[in-house]
């Protein structure tokens, strides 16, 4: 297997383009060896979800598209980014419990940190943010 094999996607901002987010890496994650019931699709599978739902709502309409990067590095980590042109970082809001929403943050960290990885936040050229997860590659390379 190659060092470095990536794949990226811009969707628009569109609540339809998370379900293509989401298929998408799990896509890329099956034809990189992960199987499909492996424990780690379903954390990655939220994430990836939870950001490109951020992606697309809490841009307010100043990010027409977010584009979804996925790396995976010397077969020992996996990387995921999701990136829009939005200058305002992710904030962990205070949720009460019927709220229906204000949670991804929470979410996405809490899933990220039991699964042995870590996230990140970097800056884009334009002003916008990348929101990146790095999590360690579970399959056993043949």
């Amino acid at each position: 297997m190659a060092d470095l094999q990536e794949a990226s996607v811009t969707l628009p901002s569109d609540p339809a383009s998370v379900t293509t987010a989401r298929r998408y890496v799990c896509g890329l994650l099956a034809d990189w060896g992960m199987p499909e019931n492996a424990p780690a699709v379903d954390a990655v599978r939220l994430i990836v979800s939870e950001l490109a739902t951020n992606a697309v709502l809490h841009t307010l309409g100043q990010s027409p598209t977010f584009t979804v990067d996925v790396q995976l590095e010397r077969s020992e980590q996996l990387r995921i980014g999701v990136t829009d042109s939005h200058p305002r970082w992710p904030q962990r809001l205070p949720a009460a419990v019927q709220q229906d929403n204000g949670r991804g943050m929470v979410i996405i960290r809490h899933l990220t940190a039991e699964s042995g990885g870590r996230l990140s936040v970097t800056p884009t050229p334009d002003g916008g943010k990348t929101v990146w997860i790095m999590l360690p590659w579970a399959v056993p390379v043949q």
